[in-house]
């Protein structure tokens, strides 16, 4: 009798101790505003790894970055995207980061692996340009800008719109290809000469490309923005009604654009860390890979993707883009960015 009561007590105790079904994981991923991706490639990451992602857009790429550096010791995230090279070493100097050598990495091109920690791993890259609203010069019968040194002359007075270097990735790359083009010593001059021309300043590239450059929504006051050289393709395939050539284009002229490259990385503190490493890895993939051209209009890293027909009939890439050393950057990023505050701001 004992041995039957002890029997059922030991099934009891089992039964009550064995494992229940788990719920998926969620998993958080801080990103610019600019991030999209589609739902069933997300998706299906999800129903691979038995997962929730949950993406927090939180501005444009510096002010996600300095959002992400105050958390640091409480993360509002697992995983952060979106920090470019211009920010990079700001980034991995926070410590923001906890390195990761993804398998991924062996066929994506040394080009674009600013990082030899392997904390920021190199997701995209596009050049940051001057674009042109084709039908204003048309109907002004002005002619391109075909170098920087264009945008002082007085018949653009008031025609250009840029962002902000302190708070806006594309705003601090331009800065940094008028620095390439001008030097350390010159740059400066020739800001204040755009400032005397009438330039716009805005802090975020959705203000500077939706609201105040004419070529987007036809209501902005400036012709000329400083934004991607992928928005010629953007602007043909989000049109609304079908269009046989791009409203828009780029100035592609010496040094007028600089190459960005965007980076995703596994931030401390992550309690999901081997989730974390397989969401990297997916980013690297090729099925998140093939779908960045027509969900963020830049091109993916990893070699041999198909790109969308219109992204390879419009995209635009420069042939001689701006460059500087992410050491360089990092040397000199602050004093660079105050001085442009000082003389253009004030």
């Amino acid at each position: 009798m004992k041995r039957i009561i002890f029997l059922l007590l030991s099934i009891f105790l089992l039964s009550g101790c064995s494992p229940k079904p788990s719920g998926p994981q969620t998993l958080t991923v801080m990103t610019h505003d600019s991030f999209a991706v589609t739902d069933t490639v997300v998706q299906a990451f999800e129903q691979a790894n038995n997962a929730k992602v949950t993406f927090i857009k939180s501005g444009d790429a510096g002010a996600m970055l300095n959002k992400a550096i105050l958390s640091k010791d409480s993360p509002l995230a697992d995983v952060l995207y979106g920090v470019d090279n211009t920010f990079l070493s700001r980034a991995v100097a926070a410590d923001i980061y906890e390195p990761y050598d993804s398998p991924a990495l062996k066929i994506i091109p040394v080009e674009y692996q600013l990082d030899a920690t392997k904390r920021a791993l190199p997701v995209d890259y596009s050049d940051v340009c001057i674009i042109y609203d084709k039908a204003y010069f048309a109907t002004h019968n002005l002619p391109i800008p075909q170098k920087l040194d264009d945008l002082t002359s007085s018949q653009y007075k008031g025609l250009l719109v840029t962002e902000n270097p302190a708070t806006s990735s594309p705003g601090l790359a331009f800065l940094l290809a008028t620095i390439k083009h001008f030097g350390d010593s010159d740059y400066i001059g020739y800001w204040k000469d755009l400032r005397q021309n009438g330039l716009v300043v805005v802090d975020g590239w959705e203000t500077a490309y939706y609201t105040n450059f004419s070529g987007s929504t036809g209501k902005g006051q400036q012709p000329m923005v400083v934004s991607y050289g992928t928005d010629p393709a953007a602007e043909v395939m989000f049109a609304t009604t079908p269009i046989s050539d791009s409203p828009v284009a780029s100035i592609l002229g010496p040094d007028t654009c600089f190459r960005q490259i965007e980076f995703v990385g596994i931030l401390k503190g992550t309690v999901h860390r081997a989730l974390a490493e397989k969401f990297v890895d997916f980013m690297l993939g090729q099925k998140f890979q093939a779908d960045i051209p027509g969900q963020m209009f830049v091109y993916p890293v990893l070699p041999n993707v198909t790109l969308p027909d219109a992204f390879v009939k419009y995209a635009q890439k420069a042939s001689q883009p701006a460059v500087l050393a992410p050491d360089v950057i990092a040397a000199n990023r602050d004093a660079w960015i105050q001085a442009w505050s000082d003389a253009v701001l004030k």
